[in-house]
């Protein structure tokens, strides 16, 4: 499989990348990656739901200083744009999430390490050249995922990213094509976990009953990890306004308002609509970071008028992983910070602090 870092010259924005990742990835795996929950809904809700909430134009605004610059969790961003963690990227590049970290580092940009990653987090931390947070599934075994924890912060996690919307899934898409995880992409930080224990025999075979989601995780474990963790936690997959309650009362550094893709539960709101409300009730007592469907700098300029801090970004920069490698990733980043930029001219917003819910159009 070729990865050669040549850009063709009529790729200029993150869609024009899609067809060549999509060439350049297995069929199954490609399934796994574009793939949502069920019937899709909420996967195109995500992109239609952005493409309803308009910008208002300013003219003559003084643009001098202008930058993109963000401040979060004590570090200065260049942009308020991440990498969300994303599994198993072995399967759009050899050199998997090192190749991708290569990308963002060039960018300078912030990047989250899957739990599911096809590289240990010792190895990932000794090449990564820039910031970096891990995002955790807690797992079914708490020894391990606390020794986990350690090992992500030993190597030079910034953050913790815990998911806490996907205890279980159904995606009929991976299904169609019974696709499975290939050995290359195993989640080598996950090696040594013993299965979850068994349930009875004479128990129902339902989801209801599987040993792994009796032994989910609750909020009480939310406290029991902040008891250990050296750095901030951060909840990934908040949607309900409660929910972002819970989590600043349980002494979170941030929450994350995401459907998980699309992956997790079909129709679900889009995040750009659920954000608003997160916005609301966290009412600034935390940071507040959203993603879904971010395709253009519109896109993230929209999301920052509306209250995030800043956004994720996925699928798209897996694209650019597939289609050119690092090279790919950057200028995945490059082409999104150029877009926003062009946004907060037009906008006349110089600063990320000024795009407010006045730079958006009110019917």
């Amino acid at each position: 499989m070729s990865h050669a870092p040549i850009i063709p010259h009529e790729v200029v924005s993150l869609a024009d990348y899609e067809p060549l990742a999509r060439a350049r990835i297995e069929a199954g795996a490609w399934e796994y990656i574009a793939g949502g929950a069920a019937d899709e809904l909420t996967l195109r809700e995500n992109r239609a739901a952005f493409d309803r909430v308009k910008i208002l134009p300013r003219v003559l605004e003084d643009m001098a200083g202008a930058n993109t610059r963000v401040e979060l969790l004590g570090r200065t961003w260049e942009t308020p744009i991440f990498l969300a963690p994303v599994a198993y990227q072995k399967l759009a590049h050899a050199d998997g999430e090192i190749a991708t970290a290569l990308g963002a580092a060039a960018m300078k940009t912030g990047m989250i390490l899957s739990t599911q990653a096809g590289v240990s987090v010792e190895d990932f931390g000794k090449s990564a050249q820039g910031p970096w947070w891990f995002q955790l599934y807690i797992q079914h075994d708490r020894a391990f995922t606390k020794a986990l924890v350690q090992r992500a912060e030993a190597a030079g996690a910034e953050a913790l990213v815990v998911t806490v919307d996907a205890p279980v899934h159904l995606r009929n898409r991976e299904q169609r094509a019974r696709w499975r995880i290939p050995a290359e992409a195993e989640p080598v930080n996950l090696r040594g976990l013993a299965a979850a224990p068994a349930r009875g025999a004479d128990e129902e075979n339902s989801i209801f009953n599987a040993a792994g989601l009796a032994l989910a995780a609750t909020w009480k474990d939310v406290e029991w990890l902040r008891s250990f963790a050296k750095v901030p936690v951060i909840l990934k997959g908040i949607l309900s306004a409660d929910d972002a309650e819970l989590a600043v009362k349980a002494g979170v550094a941030g929450v994350i308002v995401s459907n998980h893709g699309g992956r997790t539960l079909d129709t679900v709101p889009a995040t750009i609509d659920a954000l608003p409300r997160v916005v609301e009730r966290v009412a600034g007592r935390v940071p507040v970071l959203m993603d879904g469907g971010v395709r253009r700098g519109t896109d993230v300029f929209k999301a920052l008028a509306l209250g995030a801090n800043a956004v994720l970004i996925g699928r798209p920069y897996v694209w650019g992983l597939a289609a050119a490698g690092p090279v790919g990733v950057a200028h995945v980043l490059r082409i999104l910070r150029a877009e926003l930029e062009v946004a907060m001219v037009l906008a006349g917003c110089p600063t990320v602090g000024r795009i407010t819910k006045e730079a958006l159009w009110k019917p």
